[in-house]
Order: structure tokens, then sequence, then C-alpha cells
């Protein structure tokens, strides 16, 4: 948010501050993430253009940078994508700017943001490139292109995004992740919110998740080095 990584709380963005973390010193977009790339021992990075889903101009000169700058990294970006065309109009100038680089780019459809079912079916048109996270606040769905209801339009990786998890060490929603596993028993999942150590890993795994969007325990050193190879 306005070129600094920041803590997500619930999803009150109007709240959200700098990020303070173990791992590194300040909220540099490009520190924090190799930091964490570094710690987990990563190669995939999920960012949250904050300014884009507000309904703002994209940061496209700092995804340029972060892009340019992790050139063997695979970058996921919810740029709160209404349709195609909001997508094009971000990879367009970043391809001018990087060529073939750009492709490290991988587009996150949100439920929250994507404008209509037909957008949505057009941007997901690839299941195997596209990610479409499944948004909601407890009981709402985020939804207005009616996502939850459709598995039509679902692509090979969904994210289960339960906003009101997200940053409140309040553990994973693991009913909800079970819900999605029932009705998309071959897709890849993806959870995201309320991890606090390794035991909510281990018991997200077990109900069905591929791996989880993780940043508060790991800024706060509850989860443990990566100590194996990428």
């Amino acid at each position: 948010m306005a070129g600094q990584v920041v803590r997500a709380v619930r999803g009150e963005r109007a709240g959200y501050r700098p990020i303070r973390s173990k791992l590194c010193t300040g909220s540099a977009p490009l520190d924090v993430a190799c930091a964490l790339l570094d710690y987990c021992g990563a190669d995939t990075l999920y960012i949250a253009d904050l300014d884009a889903l507000g309904g703002g101009t994209a940061q496209i000169p700092l995804l340029a940078a972060l892009i340019q700058a992790l050139p063997h990294t695979a970058i996921w970006l919810d740029g709160g994508f209404r349709d195609a065309a909001a997508f094009s109009a971000l990879t367009q100038p970043l391809g001018q700017q990087l060529g073939s680089a750009a492709a490290q780019l991988t587009p996150v459809f949100a439920s929250e943001s994507l404008a209509t079912t037909h957008a949505a079916r057009a941007c997901l048109a690839d299941p195997q490139r596209a990610i479409l996270s499944l948004d909601r606040r407890g009981d709402l769905a985020l939804d207005p292109a009616s996502c939850w209801s459709n598995e039509t339009l679902w692509p090979a990786r969904i994210i289960v995004m339960t906003l009101e998890r997200v940053g409140t060490d309040s553990g994973p929603d693991l009913q909800t992740l079970a819900e999605v596993r029932r009705r998309a028993p071959g897709a890849r999942l993806i959870g995201a919110g309320g991890i606090r150590g390794a035991a909510d890993l281990q018991a997200a795994a077990e109900a069905g998740a591929e791996a989880w969007l993780v940043a508060s325990a790991l800024h706060e050193g509850r989860l443990p080095r990566y100590a194996g190879s990428r």
C-alpha cells in the first residue's frame, strides 16, 4: 500500500500500517520480499496491490522493480482486476519494460473484484494459468460475479480467502476449505488467513490445502526457518 508493505488485519484496509518484522528492518517491498523468500526457501511470492484493490492506480514501477530484482521468483498478483481488460492494462506496460520477464506474473482474480460472471469467465478461461481467490468475510461471500456458487468458473488453482482471519492469529478456516474441497475435489487449494504456527499448517495440509498464504506468523517469528532445499 502506497509503496510499503503493510500488516493486513481482517481486511480492514483503512487501518493497515507499515509492517514491523523480525525478518528485516523497515517496510520496503524488495527488502521484505527477499527476507520472506530466504526465510521460507520459497520460489513463489503472493502480492496484493492494495492501491489498485482500493480503486486507485496500480503500482506498476514497484511491480516492475520486484520482477526485475527477483528473476527466479514466480509472482502471484491480486491487483483488484474487475475484468480481463484491467489485467491487460497492467501487463502491457510491464511487458514493454521487462520483455519476457513479465511472464513471471500470474494473475489472481479475486471474487470481491470481478465485476460480472461474464468478466469472470473471460478472466478464468485459461484454467491452468489463472488463479481464482474465493473471498469471504464471515458468512458473507464477497462475490458480485457469483463465483462462489458457480463451479464451472473455477480454475485449477483456488485461493480460499477468509478475510476476518487475516492477521488475527485465530486459526485457519478449515471448514470453508473443506467445503471448497468437496465441491472441487481435483483443484489445488491454497488457504489464506489465521495461521498461528506449524501445527496449523499441518492441520491445513491434512484438510486438503496444498499451500497457505502466510505473513504475520512469519514476521513475528512463530514459524521456523525452512531448513531444506527449494
